[in-house]
């Protein structure tokens, strides 16, 4: 047992406590706020390379022993993430100061993006299910706040549609918990995992499982659970939007792979191959929606959707090559969303708009943002040699290995057709002759850019140095394969 678990917990925790004092000196609390998120960083960062060469780090809190006490997990998978998190936070925390009017920065966000940062890493390490639905109320408690800051009118209509569709779910999740306690007698993940195969997973149990499926759907916006995302996702400021875009369907998605690897993996004629239609309809549907429209923001906001897809279909696959497909994927996939998020919140700044239909030439005021955006859309769309392409190739090896074609043949024109909503971006509102009749009088600071190239270094890297990064996720889709790694390591058996 080793306190080390808890330290990416508690750090942005007390921190969003901090500066809550210190909330009306504003240079002050962007000061603290950036050098806790960077310990925070550098501590996750040591928790992660303690975790990858010596193995999990289980904390049993106050004593209790598992599975009778709340344990916290840092295994590979979950420390990976939380480590993306903290990558994405730092990001998120140099570029507000530069996005957030005055107003927003006084009204708390500093203090609500320490809870969120809290709220999901305490979702990604705990291993408990009740406690997976606490660290959701609270990660959801800061996006409720973080979505109205501001107060627009369009915020709060959408608002309202994000907290009901979020409520019932979370009623739908609290209701499958006691359901599964019901039937097994625990809430504990690993004591689940071993009861559930004892019984060989029933008829209840599976039903269970169909339910957890659609709460941790809805959340991470699958088809047909999706529609509430694409709007609400784009009306907050550009910094809370790539936080929203990175971080919390991803939770969604890393509560389907913890749970369908782990506990519900012995009916999977039912549930993963599900799946695999699932992820195919989701890919169609969210390209649809980014081809549909000419809003910039909400281009990238749909693309999450067949992004999602992307990973779903690994574990429906649930082979080597797609589990790993998958994991490399969802990193990449919260490191360029986040990057996007913030560069399509520049690109409206400096435009005046977010409608690619006003724009044009742009190219010849801001050639770095162009630039830096035809990157992002070939990250994004999985070109080689970029990191997308790294994940795909191994989703798309999975699929073949296990003759799904259907869901390959999809895969590969979703990835053109994401390649071309993005891309399209930089034709019409980039590319063209310089309009003489515009003036564009702003430019963004560094500040605003630098925070931007960081996530995209990362995204290069990812691609280019897949040699370096691949053997450790190869090792965590392993590891996932063979639930009873985790079991004994948390019951100590």
């Amino acid at each position: 047992m080793s306190n080390l678990a808890i330290l990416p917990l508690i750090i942005p925790a007390i921190s969003g406590v901090i500066v809550a004092f210190t909330n009306s000196h504003v240079k002050t609390t962007r000061l603290l706020t950036k050098l806790f998120t960077l310990v925070g960083l550098a501590v996750t960062m040591f928790v992660a390379y303690t975790v990858f060469t010596d193995g999990a780090i289980i904390l049993e809190t106050g004593g209790w022993i598992a599975p009778y006490g709340i344990i916290l997990v840092a295994d590979k998978l979950s420390i990976l993430l939380v480590l993306t998190t903290n990558i994405i936070a730092t990001a998120a925390v140099f570029y507000a100061p530069n996005s957030l009017t005055l107003r927003q920065e006084t009204h708390y966000f500093y203090t609500f993006y320490f809870m969120l940062i809290a709220g999901v890493t305490g979702a990604f390490l705990t291993g408990d299910l009740f406690n997976l639905f606490v660290f959701f109320e609270v990660l959801l408690m800061a996006s409720y706040a973080l979505i109205v800051l501001g107060g627009d009118k369009v915020q709060l209509r959408e608002s309202i549609k994000y907290v009901l569709i979020n409520l019932f779910s979370s009623m739908l999740f609290v209701t499958a918990i006691a359901l599964l306690y019901g039937a097994v007698g625990t809430i504990n993940m690993a004591q689940i995992a071993e009861r559930v195969a004892e019984v060989e997973q029933t008829g209840i149990l599976t039903t269970i499982a169909v339910l957890l499926f659609f709460v941790f759907g809805t959340k991470a916006a699958l088809f047909p659970l999706y529609y509430w995302l694409p709007r609400p996702y784009i009306v907050p400021n550009p910094v809370v939007s790539a936080l929203f875009g990175a971080l919390l369907t991803k939770v969604g998605i890393y509560s389907i792979l913890r749970v369908f690897s782990l506990i519900f993996i012995h009916r999977m004629e039912i549930t993963h191959e599900a799946f695999i239609w699932i992820a195919g309809l989701s890919m169609v549907f969210g390209v649809i929606g980014a081809l549909s429209t000419n809003n910039i923001k909400l281009i990238i906001s749909y693309n999450i959707i067949p992004a999602i897809g992307f990973i779903i279909m690994g574990i429906g696959i649930f082979n080597l090559d797609a589990l790993s497909g998958s994991i490399y994927y969802l990193v990449h996939d919260m490191i360029i969303k986040s990057a996007l998020f913030l560069l399509v919140g520049v690109i409206a700044y400096v435009a005046g708009t977010s409608d690619l239909k006003k724009m044009g030439g742009l190219i010849h005021h801001y050639p770095l943002l162009g630039w830096l955006l035809f990157i992002a859309a070939f990250i994004l769309a999985g070109i080689p040699p970029f990191s997308g392409f790294i994940g795909k190739l191994l989703l798309l090896r999975g699929a073949l290995s296990a003759d799904e074609i259907a869901i390959t043949l999809i895969a590969l024109l979703s990835s053109l057709l994401i390649l071309y909503s993005v891309i399209k971006i930089f034709i019409r509102g980039f590319w063209g002759e310089k309009d003489e009749t515009k003036t564009y009088t702003k430019k963004p600071s560094l500040g605003l850019i630098l925070p931007i190239v960081g996530l995209l270094a990362i995204s290069v890297f990812l691609g280019i140095g897949a040699e370096f990064v691949y053997p450790s996720i190869e090792g965590i889709a392993e590891y996932l394969l063979d639930p009873q790694i985790y079991i004994d390591s948390v019951l100590k058996e």
